[in-house]
C-alpha cells in the first residue's frame, strides 16, 4: 500500500478516492467497496480483524473502517505515505448527522427496492464494527444507528483525532488536506504530475448524497460512488 487515509467520512474520501485511482495508486479501498461487494464486506467481519489482510490488492485506502486503523497501516507499512482529510468540523458534522439519520438502514429490508435492500443488509453488518469504532472517538454507549453525539463532542472529537495523527507522523509522511486544496498540494506529496486540463474530483457532497439516497429508494442503483459536484 502506497497511500494510507486517515481522515473521517465526510471529508471528502470519495473525492480523494477518485483523485488517487486517477494517479495511479488504484484501487482504492473505500466504505464503498464493502458495501457493493460482499468478498470485500467479509473480509472486514473477519474475526479476529486484520486491516492489512482486509486491504490486500488495494494501492491505497480512505474512509471507515481502514482510515480508523491509519496508526496500524502505517507502523505496518514504513514507505507507506499517509493523507488525514480535514473540514470546517461543524459542517463535518452536519453531513454526518445527515448520513447516519437518512437513508435505506432506517428501514426494514422487506420494504426497499433490491439495491436498497442489499445496502441497507451491508450496512447492518457493518454496524458491529463501526460501533466500535465510533465508540473510540464519541466514547462508550454510542451507537452508529443513534445518530451522531452532541455536536460539542463529535467536533471535539475531531479536532483530537486531527491532532493525533498530526502529533504521531513525521512530516515528511503525513499531508493534512483539504480537498478543496485540488492537485497541487497532494501531487506535490506524491511525487507524481498533476492532471493536465482536469479538475480535481469533488464528489458525494451532502445534496449528492441526499439524491443517491433518493435514487436508491426509488429503485436505481447504487453502480458507482455518488455523483460529481462542482
Amino acid at each position: 500500500m502506497d497511500v494510507i487515509g486517515a481522515g473521517f467520512p465526510r471529508t471528502g474520501t470519495t473525492s480523494m478516492k477518485a483523485a488517487l485511482e486517477r494517479l495511479g495508486f488504484g484501487p482504492c479501498n473505500h466504505m464503498f467497496d464493502l458495501l457493493s461487494n460482499p468478498a470485500q464486506l467479509d473480509r472486514w467481519l473477519t474475526e479476529p480483524l486484520d486491516p492489512g489482510k482486509a486491504l490486500e490488492g488495494y494501492r491505497s485506502a480512505q474512509d471507515w473502517p481502514a482510515s480508523h486503523f491509519w496508526r496500524e497501516l502505517a507502523l505496518a507499512i514504513p514507505e507507506a505515505k499517509v493523507v488525514l482529510t480535514v473540514r470546517d468540523p461543524r459542517r463535518w458534522y452536519a453531513s454526518m448527522q445527515m448520513l447516519l439519520t437518512s437513508g435505506p438502514l432506517h428501514m426494514r429490508e422487506q420494504d426497499l427496492p433490491e439495491e436498497a435492500a442489499a445496502l441497507a443488509t451491508a450496512m447492518r453488518k457493518l454496524v458491529p464494527l463501526l460501533d466500535g469504532i465510533g465508540q473510540s472517538y464519541f466514547g462508550e454507549g454510542w451507537h452508529f444507528t443513534d445518530g451522531m453525539p452532541d455536536e460539542g463532542v463529535a467536533v471535539a472529537a475531531f479536532q483530537r483525532h486531527v491532532a493525533t495523527v498530526q502529533e504521531s507522523l513525521p512530516a515528511h509522511r503525513l499531508l493534512v488536506f483539504d480537498v478543496r486544496d485540488g492537485w497541487e498540494p497532494l501531487c506535490r506529496f506524491l511525487g507524481v504530475s498533476v492532471p493536465v486540463g482536469e479538475p480535481f474530483p469533488h464528489l458525494n457532497d451532502s445534496e449528492a448524497l441526499r439524491r443517491t439516497f433518493e435514487r436508491l429508494m426509488a429503485g436505481g442503483s447504487l453502480s458507482a460512488p455518488p455523483g460529481s459536484e462542482t
